[in-house]
């Protein structure tokens, strides 16, 4: 017998699924410069409305030295910073899931670690929003393409958190 969508409860396994989830979005994300991707031109792209002599050197400059394309809008280190930035604070998050998940408590120190651990998976969702604010302050993309994902991290935080007030529950009468 099915039971109605309605009538179902958050797995206790979603803020894991979850964040699963999120990682692989976000790492998609990145494949794809947030969203920017650069635009590679031919150097002629560059010339329109020049004078013919400055076309003509230009066009000369960049036949002698091999350029037959030219990517702008953005440099290309910020998008690798931004990259190295979000997988580490993925990587922060996923392993303070999985290191609270492990844990099940039998004592208070047990319980006061695993809290400590889901502490730590908030503070990387927390993270990754400042940096995707970041990427919209910096980078030309356009906070609308970034709002699904802060979505998606504000829920991760959501179901985080009442993992823990689940587990504060629980674990009120360990010595």
């Amino acid at each position: 017998m099915a039971v109605l969508a309605r009538d179902r409860k958050t797995s206790k396994l979603e803020f894991y699924m979850n964040a699963r989830r999120l990682h692989k979005k976000i790492l998609f994300l990145m494949v794809r410069d947030f969203g920017l991707k650069p635009r590679a031109r031919q150097p002629t792209f560059y010339t329109r409305g020049w004078a013919a002599e400055d076309k003509e050197l230009f066009e000369a400059i960049t036949q002698k030295y091999g350029i037959t394309r030219v990517v702008d809008d953005y440099p290309a280190w910020m998008i690798q910073t931004f990259r190295d930035k979000l997988i580490r604070q993925l990587d922060m998050m996923m392993e303070a899931i999985t290191s609270a998940y492990t844990i099940w408590a039998t004592t208070k120190s047990e319980a006061d670690y695993r809290r400590v651990s889901q502490d730590r998976a908030i503070a990387a969702c927390e993270s990754l929003k400042q940096t995707f604010e970041l990427i919209v302050d910096v980078l030309p993309v356009k906070a609308e393409k970034l709002i699904p994902y802060i979505d998606e991290i504000n829920r991760e935080i959501a179901l985080l958190k009442g993992w823990r007030k689940a587990d504060n529950k629980r674990n009120k009468n360990l010595k």
